[in-house]
């Protein structure tokens, strides 16, 4: 864990507090007895990795597109935010699921955008935030995340263990996050079929799509890789489907659009793929 990005370590240490923060005002029984009282409903998880799967059986490419009203890098993306309007606009636009920052501090982000986009349309929906904790777990299901996301960089191996199993207990599937070679083989070692390349150096915040390339042979072809960051016009998507990678997490290139699902048909040919 010393290599973790010094901006990542800020963050964590805020998120520490925060969840300390909240089990003052609802405890993981409350959370619980949320989620049951939810059970057989609208609110019952969707089938993240299912809707992926759906996607790339048919030869298209999967989307995930995602809602961030502000990032750390790159300060505010869109003003108005109005997250079910947006997520009925990636709907329409051709997207398999939707991503949601739930972060408030450093991604301006809300539990509530996650809950009113996903009320908007019937995609399954990832809670983006920085999970270090059972507790937020227990949440993203409370307020209807049907995916979390596990950073590597951020957890340890049993961190990583028992937060993944605890989502897939609660009927959630998860995205595990890597950045290079040794980050990879621990997010192997769980059972996860969603890896996520992320090709933002948190060090630098430099992007190369090189960095989805150059880990692609070490990945069994069971695992759906979702590349993420750097995804800006439609050569992006041509190079990344001609290595084979037709999975993409795609926010900040729509977020500045009016529209962001015309953008989505924009970037993404829908066509299947070659052969």
């Amino acid at each position: 864990m010393s290599d973790t990005p010094t901006i990542l370590k800020k963050i964590l240490a805020r998120k520490a507090e925060e969840v300390a923060e909240r089990q003052q005002n609802c405890s993981i029984a409350d959370l619980k007895q949320r989620i049951a009282d939810q059970q057989g409903s609208a609110f019952d998880p969707r089938g993240f990795v299912d809707s992926m799967a759906h996607a790339l059986a048919a030869g298209f490419p999967a989307v995930i597109a995602e809602a961030k009203k502000h990032s750390p890098s790159k300060g505010l993306l869109r003003d108005p935010f109005d997250p079910a309007e947006i997520a009925r606009s990636y709907q329409a636009g051709g997207a398999s699921c939707l991503s949601v920052l739930t972060d408030k501090d450093f991604f301006h982000g809300s539990e509530t955008y996650l809950q009113q986009a996903r009320a908007a349309c019937q995609l399954p929906v990832i809670r983006k935030d920085f999970i270090v904790d059972p507790y937020q777990v227990y949440e993203a299901r409370a307020i209807g995340a049907d995916c979390i996301l596990l950073i590597v960089s951020a957890l340890s191996d049993p961190q990583l263990k028992e937060l993944n199993d605890l989502a897939v207990s609660l009927g959630m599937d998860v995205l595990v996050e890597v950045h290079g070679a040794d980050e990879l083989q621990r997010a192997l070692t769980l059972n996860t079929r969603l890896i996520g390349i992320n090709n933002r150096n948190l060090n630098t915040f430099e992007v190369s799509l090189d960095n989805t390339y150059q880990l692609l042979a070490q990945i069994p072809s069971d695992r759906i890789v979702v590349t993420e960051s750097g995804i800006h016009n439609p050569e992006d998507v041509q190079a990344m489907r001609a290595h084979g990678v037709h999975s993409f997490l795609v926010g900040e290139a729509f977020m500045r659009a009016p529209d962001p699902g015309a953008k989505l048909k924009q970037l993404f040919s829908l066509e299947k793929v070659a052969g």
